[in-house]
């Protein structure tokens, strides 16, 4: 099938390489040519991992192209996924903009009969309206007045840092539409992944047995939007419901691994997302659970455990600002080492990253903070100047009085604690990530603080 993506931002380029992969022929437009220029010679504007390897295979075999000229796509594409940004506004609501930009654009060179796609993570109602923006733009701007159009909801589920294969082996497709003809052609267009039976190279993992297919929720188009929220919202209530709790077992005097791990094998509640530590960040957690609430606000809800998820969320992070206060005591002109500065490894996302509010607090307090990340190079636009970006992490411990453990990547599991330990002025660390066996650290002449323990 011909599909074009509009959008190479996380979710849009991620999407349109592996449908590609599974044997569609993909146009991915953008209207920021630094983009796609990298991504002509071969470069990813994102980090996710085995991503490159699959832009540069299918460009090679033609089935994967990259360009600025959206009436290009729009008039080549059978299937066109709506993939652009939807951030929050200050109130909490979605931003719309983007998305309706797109709406008219795709109205104003729609040529013969399409699926429109909302790929992006949008409001519930949000199928409709954008409906209605592409037939008013087609009233306004198309000569073929007759063109007919169905809009479909495909909300992604994929995690930053594993996208790929979150893509190839979901746990779930969920589509929604009122048009049984839309919904047919997504199940054509997803077959190979639903069936199990496209090509994957031998070389790499697979993450589900053959043969085992994978299941489909279909719906109207408020279900599946409502379903992304609600996944989202889910999953951000566990981990600050796990932060919660942490906070309790410090007091009583529990430990928060083996809490977890004791409720986790739960059937009904399951291991996944109950890692205490920092907070949630990212892309997709913040907005998603602050649009939902919105919504409830909207009409004359008072949603209150969506604003306590937001809450407790907000105050994990100013929880460590006070371990911090409480061993240094005086915080100012104290030099602190953070290492790491993406949200979550494996990704350089650094959109609500706890970790540059941490920083920033303490940059306000008067700390000196020097900050370390495996792939986070370039300063993010929300962490303040006065934080020095270290060239590695025994560059950005050295003379600290503290250190912080922000992001839980793999390369800080095999550091030289010990040697460490001889560069610091003051051998303390808190671990925000509950990385680490707080007796090793103890052993090695470390005052170790974790989260909940």
């Amino acid at each position: 099938m011909k599909v074009c993506v509009i959008g190479v931002g996380y979710v849009g380029l991620v999407t349109g390489v592996c449908l590609a992969e599974i044997g569609h022929d993909v146009i991915c437009v953008d209207n920021i040519e630094s983009k796609i220029e990298k991504l002509n010679n071969g470069i990813s504007p994102i980090y996710e991992p085995g991503l490159e390897k699959f832009i540069e295979k299918n460009m090679k075999s033609g089935k994967l192209n990259f360009t600025t000229n959206l009436k290009y796509g729009v008039e080549k594409g059978e299937i066109i996924f709506i993939s652009v940004g939807t951030p929050s506004l200050s109130n909490g609501q979605a931003d719309l903009s983007y998305v309706e930009a797109v709406a008219v654009e795709v109205g104003k060179y729609i040529n013969d009969e399409k699926i429109i796609v909302n790929k992006s993570t949008v409001p519930i109602g949000s199928g409709d309206w954008v409906s209605m923006v592409v037939s008013e733009s087609i009233e306004k701007n198309n000569l073929n007045k007759d063109v007919k159009f169905n809009v479909a909801s495909n909300p992604e589920f994929l995690r930053e840092g594993s996208a790929v294969g979150d893509t190839f082996f979901p746990d779930r497709i969920v589509i929604g539409s009122s048009s049984k003809k839309a919904i047919e052609k997504m199940l054509e267009l997803y077959k190979p992944i639903i069936e199990q039976s496209f090509g994957w190279p031998p070389d790499v993992p697979r993450l589900l047995p053959k043969g085992q297919k994978i299941p489909v929720v279909v719906s109207d188009l408020t279900s599946a939007e409502m379903i992304k929220y609600a996944a989202n919202s889910f999953l951000a209530t566990k981990i600050s419901y796990i932060n919660e709790v942490a906070n309790i077992c410090e007091k009583v005097g529990a430990d928060i691994l083996k809490v977890a791990e004791g409720i986790g094998l739960d059937s009904r509640i399951g291991p996944k997302f109950l890692n205490a530590g920092i907070g949630w960040g990212g892309s997709c957690f913040p907005k998603d659970v602050s649009a939902l609430a919105y919504i409830a606000n909207e009409y004359g809800m008072t949603p209150q455990i969506l604003n306590s998820i937001i809450n407790v969320n907000r105050e994990q992070r100013l929880k460590i600002v006070k371990k911090v206060q409480d061993e240094l005591k005086i915080v100012k002109g104290k030099t602190i080492a953070v290492l790491g500065i993406a949200f979550k490894p494996d990704t350089d996302d650094t959109r609500e990253a706890p970790s540059i509010s941490i920083m920033n607090s303490l940059i306000n307090l008067g700390a000196k903070i020097k900050a370390y990340d495996p792939i986070v190079k370039e300063r993010p636009h929300t962490l303040s100047e006065k934080v020095t970006l270290s060239k590695d992490s025994y560059d950005a411990i050295k003379d600290a009085d503290l250190l912080i453990i922000a992001t839980e990547w793999d390369e800080f599991r095999t550091l030289d604690y010990a040697k460490i330990k001889n560069t610091m002025n003051h051998n303390i660390i808190i671990d925000g990530r509950n990385m680490f066996n707080k007796e090793k650290f103890e052993d090695l002449g470390f005052k170790y603080m974790g989260i909940g323990r």
